[in-house]
């Protein structure tokens, strides 16, 4: 029976919501060894097995990261800080840079496919495409420092973008966004609609995570001044590598 404080944590659960303090308050730097699952079960009395799963929820929450032989280190990797606002800015893709550069200015890889589809039946309705009527997917896979770090697809109507060079490779300065502008249909306002669940199988592999950690779901409309959708923008995050910031005035 539960006492008057809730019920009892796992012990796995205690260790590691002790650790994962330790590494907020800084004890332990990016790049410093924790102690191995023989010290840890040591130190509170329990089993070896009991330690390896504190330190697995570390793992699966991108905290720590571990190599055969060197045990959990605190991951080095920096979070990347996305302002959600900024970042959307007509002075960004207007004046030629890149959205992303609004974000990190890491080197950052980034693998392009760009094919005219059929669009899933929900990108369709958002995008107001007739029957038969076919979308030009833009999919990309972000990686920084060697992490996958984001998968993002981009829809617009391909009979508004033909023969432009949102059909290609490399869109040039600015991206898509400026190209949309060029074509007579420059975002005017957005919408981005954030939530959060776990990774598909083929979501995992891709970004390289564990299925256990949580992903970010951003898919972004975005509309012309006449509010026409011009482009839905499907995105998935590693929850672990990311930091949404939006920052406003009142």
């Amino acid at each position: 029976m539960a006492g008057e404080t809730g019920p009892q944590r796992p012990k796995y659960q205690v260790i590691a919501d002790e650790l994962k303090a330790a590494i907020e308050a800084g004890d332990y730097a990016p790049g410093d060894r924790l102690p191995g699952e023989k010290v840890l079960a040591a130190q509170h009395g329990v089993a070896v097995l009991t330690a390896r799963q504190a330190l697995k929820i570390l793992r699966t929450e991108g905290l720590v990261e571990s190599k055969r032989g060197a045990g959990a280190r605190v991951i080095s990797f920096r979070q990347i800080r996305r302002h959600g606002i900024q970042r959307l800015a007509r002075q960004q893709w207007g004046a030629g840079k890149s959205i992303w550069s609004a974000d990190d200015d890491r080197p950052t890889t980034v693998d392009v496919r760009v094919e005219a589809i059929e669009a899933p039946a929900h990108i369709a309705r958002m995008l107001e495409l007739g029957e038969g009527e076919l979308a030009c997917a833009r999919s990309r896979r972000f990686v920084m420092e060697e992490r996958p770090v984001m998968l993002a697809t981009s829809y617009l109507p391909h009979s508004l973008v033909e023969g432009s060079a949102i059909t290609r490779v490399d869109t040039g300065e600015g991206g898509t966004y400026a190209r949309l502008a060029e074509l007579g249909h420059a975002p005017a306002h957005f919408r981005e609609e954030i939530r959060s669940r776990l990774p598909t199988a083929e979501e995992a592999e891709r970004l390289a995570v564990p299925l256990g950690r949580p992903v970010i779901k951003i898919c972004r409309t975005a509309f012309d001044a006449d509010d026409r959708a011009v482009e839905v923008n499907e995105m998935t995050l590693d929850g672990a590598a990311y930091v949404l910031d939006y920052a406003f005035d009142a």
